[in-house]
């Protein structure tokens, strides 16, 4: 802008805008394939057959025949077949013939009349991303074995 040379603005006048990026079509594993490992897509995945391992997308369908053996991390799911493990997503639907054994972690969740779910189910704020183990609080000056608990006035014994 403040230099004396114009090559910059002369070759920014002449190159063309790039053309938006399509979508790319979801990857299918079909009913009769079995994949023993993680699968990770930044797009979409469509699941019909059986995966023993984790899967992570930005949108994840498992269709009524399939069944899925590990955790599955994406944006938005629809379950319509089996999933043992747990789900972390933004969006979830349980479909009628969906069968979860596992806990769900969303911001939003529909279950339909008929879906199976066997585990807990947990809403994420905006700003949590992945749920934060609370543990409690121990002091390191008081051991269990040094707590004196002969009545009501039970007090650490110093050591």
């Amino acid at each position: 802008m403040f230099s004396k040379d114009n090559k910059t603005q002369s070759h920014k006048a002449n190159s063309q805008p790039t053309p938006p990026v399509k979508p790319a079509p979801p990857s299918l594993i079909s009913h009769d394939l079995k994949v023993i490992g993680n699968l990770k897509s930044d797009g979409e995945i469509q699941i019909d057959g059986s995966v023993e391992g984790d899967v992570g997308s930005k949108t994840l369908l498992i269709g009524e025949s399939a069944h899925i053996k590990g955790e599955v991390v994406a944006d938005s799911v629809v379950v319509q077949g089996t999933v043992n493990g747990q789900i972390k997503a933004r969006s979830v639907k349980l479909a009628k013939s969906a069968h979860v054994v596992g806990d769900i972690m969303h911001q939003d969740l529909s279950i339909e009349t008929g879906a199976f779910l066997e585990g807990h189910c947990r809403r994420m704020g905006e700003e949590e991303q992945t749920p934060k183990l609370k543990w409690p609080a121990v002091s390191p000056e008081i051991k269990p074995e040094s707590i004196n608990t002969d009545g009501p006035t039970a007090k650490a014994k110093a050591s």
